[in-house]
């Protein structure tokens, strides 16, 4: 075995796992042993009793245990075999479409098989397609002890080759108690969460009493305890990026309250109440050398881009580059529309990107933010590819965030980024963002 922790050794030390295999398990991100403890079922299948075949109805999923009558394969129709078998209280179609030579010489009159699978309404009685079956000499050898997991799966992965991996992966990890419970006793006695190993262990090996809607209830324990560690490591992740974040420097924006007196008695409009809030918010952060991630919500046309167009005021007043990106060519024309309106009494350049803009025009407002001179740079995607270099930006102010990728939000952030520099960001969007009750 390899030197490193059995939760991270590779799936190929496992018993019946080849590289092909590997290959099919790395399709559904499984390459490590943890993968597949966490690598949860869909659903469950009760194969711990055997069903009385007269007991049998339409929808259910059932195991049930028979000798074969007959093994016929109708003219008629597409290409089938129809297998029947009986118990002690009545009889049962089994359809196959897609068979093979072998399997119709395997299914013989007289052998007893075990078959689970959905119960269905068939021609003249009721019928099981395409059963996961075996030919057995006792019926109680196919009895199982738990509920049996379904598990997502790829092509050519099989329900059979999965549960083996999964069940080699536990056996491991709980002969070696390496995996680890990261929740302080405290607080998981606190929220009386069980241990992290007897959640995995009961959701991969419920017992066959558990009734099997138990396990999708989002309040069972061992559900319960996978997703509030699950809502605790996302918790703990977005407060170290947060920490790191808060770690670089930002501009200093000073605001000139001339310019920026001169710039609202000049729009059509008044301010409302909460949009003076937002704005002295606003300043507020990018006088600090922290940089700025604040969201804007509201509804459309409740004010969000003037907002915006005043915290690229506060940036131009300082020297520094504006990029205002829209996931929409059309809604970026309506920015630039607007800023141009705005800003057409002050001295600062305005240039538009988008995938139309081409040859010299492009290279001409490539040119002009490659310069550390103030401008608004407004447009869409075509704002963060490589081609493009701001000299001084300072503010980044992204419309509708949620249409663009973290990356891509990031690739235009670090557009403005030095050694231990960060541009502040404005982001927006009508988009309510849920709230969480207290």
């Amino acid at each position: 075995m390899p030197n490193a922790e059995p939760l991270h050794w590779p799936v190929t030390q496992l018993t019946g796992i080849g590289s092909q295999l590997a290959q099919r398990l790395e399709k559904l991100g499984i390459s490590v042993l943890q993968d597949l403890l966490f690598h949860l079922p869909l659903r469950y299948e009760d194969r711990s009793r055997i069903h009385p075949i007269i007991h049998l109805r339409h929808g259910q999923s059932a195991l049930v245990c028979g000798r074969i009558e007959f093994t016929e394969q109708p003219q008629r129709g597409r290409s089938t075999i129809v297998c029947r078998i009986a118990d002690e209280t009545g009889s049962l179609n089994l359809r196959f479409f897609h068979f093979s030579i072998r399997q119709l010489q395997q299914l013989r009159p007289g052998l007893l098989i075990a078959c689970y699978g959905e119960i269905r309404y068939g021609f003249n009685q009721l019928e099981m397609a395409h059963p996961d079956y075996k030919i057995v000499e006792d019926a109680q050898q196919v009895l199982e002890t738990h509920l049996l997991p379904v598990y997502p799966t790829t092509e050519g992965l099989t329900q059979r080759a999965l549960r083996k991996a999964v069940h080699q992966a536990l056996n491991i990890c709980q002969a070696t108690n390496l995996l680890a419970d990261y929740l302080p006793p405290a607080l998981a006695q606190r929220f009386a969460c069980t241990s992290i190993n007897q959640a995995l262990s009961l959701l991969h090996q419920p017992p066959a009493d558990l009734p099997s809607n138990a396990l999708n209830d989002a309040n069972f324990p061992a559900l319960q305890r996978l997703a509030f560690e699950e809502f605790l490591a996302h918790h703990l992740a977005l407060l170290t990026h947060k920490h790191h974040y808060q770690a670089w420097n930002a501009p200093v924006l000073k605001q000139d309250e001339l310019q920026k007196q001169r710039f609202i008695a000049q729009l059509p409009f008044s301010l409302t109440h909460a949009q003076q809030r937002v704005i002295t918010d606003i300043e507020n952060d990018c006088q600090s050398n922290t940089p700025m991630l604040r969201l804007v919500q509201g509804d459309v046309g409740s004010g969000k881009t003037v907002v915006a167009a005043l915290n690229a005021l506060l940036a131009l007043n300082n020297g520094y580059q504006v990029a205002l990106m829209a996931p929409t060519e059309l809604l970026a024309e309506q920015h630039y529309a607007n800023f141009s309106r705005w800003f057409a009494d002050f001295d600062w350049p305005l240039v538009f990107l988008s995938g139309q803009i081409k040859g010299k025009q492009r290279q001409l407002n490539l040119e002009i933010l490659a310069q550390a001179k103030p401008v608004i740079a407004i447009g869409t995607h075509a704002l963060f590819q490589e081609t493009v270099s701001f000299a001084k930006l300072g503010l980044v102010i992204i419309d509708e965030q949620h249409r663009f990728g973290v990356h891509q939000r990031q690739a235009l952030r670090d557009k403005g980024k030095t050694a231990d520099s960060r541009p502040h960001q404005l982001i927006m969007t009508a988009t309510p963002i849920p709230s969480v009750s207290k």
